[in-house]
């Protein structure tokens, strides 16, 4: 009896033992978040007057405060449209916490310890595109040479291509797309989740869409605007700039004439499908891509711009990943990105520390 009840003493003394270490580390598994300030030299000069000075938040992981020779890869996330960094990390209105995320997807083995980097591109018309616009300035430029140069001068990565990788989600997937494809010297792998906007958007030119954006004259009556229309200001903001057509500063395809033609053209030509011919040796470039979508997202034509695009890269033989899902628009992205992203990254980015790197 009094074996027994030492047994069990000693048992349980074990499992005490046992859940603190685990419990010390979990804890030790936490990553830190640092809210910064860059400043855009591409974005001075916007002519709808938007601070060139962009929040970035930037994810350390766990091991970044305890190993301070170590350097890491760098994954840039970019939001969709009407998010913003802040609503990427449990901030009001926000729809996840990457944080939580990367902790778990880390500590727990199923990704490899990287630095995240997640701007604001949330702008005047709530979205940026990541395009070059006279009318919100160059975010193309900004992530791809501003952001990336200032990270490398602050923090411990390995300052190399085949050590970033780039995502992003909907609006944030269309500039996974756009920007990997004229940065490849930037980055080495790109994954787009539901990327928005592949294909020309020529069906949201509609007669009930014109009496919608013939109420807003100002920057102040955007913000009255619903989804959709505030969705065609973004989109003619970062596509249709015209620094003649004050306040505004935008051309918008809202009829048949030729100027509204010419209008449309410029948005087909920021379609990535429609030169995804001329793309080819862009995206043989890349070391790994990846995309995929829900297939209950309620933008439908997301879903179906990717089988197209898979189809195109097959044919083309360019290596690729590719799935569709169980899951709207929003409702898989916190858990893909923990066991899906991260993980892509994970084995396509280079951890090797042994190339001299920007020191911060």
């Amino acid at each position: 009896m009094t074996f027994t009840i030492r047994r069990s003493f000693i048992l349980c003394l074990g499992f005490i033992v046992a859940l603190g270490t685990h419990l010390a580390v979990a804890q030790a598994a936490s990553g830190t978040i640092d809210s910064i300030t860059v400043h855009g030299s591409s974005l001075v000069g916007n002519l709808i007057g938007d601070s060139p000075d962009r929040h970035v938040t930037v994810y350390l992981p766990p091991s970044y405060q305890s190993q301070p020779n170590r350097r890491y890869p760098v994954v840039y996330m970019l939001h969709g449209f009407t998010d913003s960094d802040a609503k990427w990390f449990g901030g009001p209105g926000g729809w996840m916490n990457l944080k939580a995320v990367a902790d778990e997807s880390m500590s727990s083995g199923v990704s490899k310890e990287m630095i995240l980097v997640v701007p604001n591109a949330n702008n005047a018309f709530h979205g940026s595109f990541y395009s070059s616009s006279v009318t919100i300035g160059d975010w193309e430029t900004f992530i791809a040479r501003d952001l990336v140069s200032y990270i490398d001068r602050h923090y411990r990565t390995i300052a190399r291509p085949e050590s970033r990788g780039l995502a992003g989600h909907s609006m944030g997937g269309y500039g996974t797309m756009r920007i990997g494809l004229a940065h490849s010297d930037i980055f080495s792998s790109i994954y787009a989740l539901s990327p928005c906007c592949l294909e020309p958007m020529t069906g949201i030119v509609n007669p009930q869409l014109k009496a919608s954006v013939d109420k807003f004259r100002t920057l102040n009556d955007v913000n009255k605007a619903d989804f959709f229309t505030l969705l065609v200001f973004s989109v003619a903001a970062a596509w249709s700039p015209d620094p003649k057509n004050p306040p505004l500063y935008l051309d918008l395809p809202l009829d048949d004439s030729v100027s509204s033609r010419l209008v449309l053209e410029k948005w087909i030509a920021n379609s990535p499908m429609v030169r995804i011919d001329q793309s080819i040796p862009d995206l043989k470039r890349l070391h790994a891509i990846a995309f995929d979508a829900g297939a209950n997202d309620e933008f439908k034509a997301i879903p179906a711009s990717l089988v197209i695009l898979d189809r195109e890269l097959n044919a083309y033989g360019i290596a690729h990943t590719y799935e569709t899902y169980n899951g709207t628009h929003t409702s898989g992205i916190p858990q893909r990105i923990g066991t899906k992203v991260l993980p892509f990254f994970s084995k396509n980015l280079s951890f090797e520390e042994s190339v001299a790197s920007s020191k911060p």
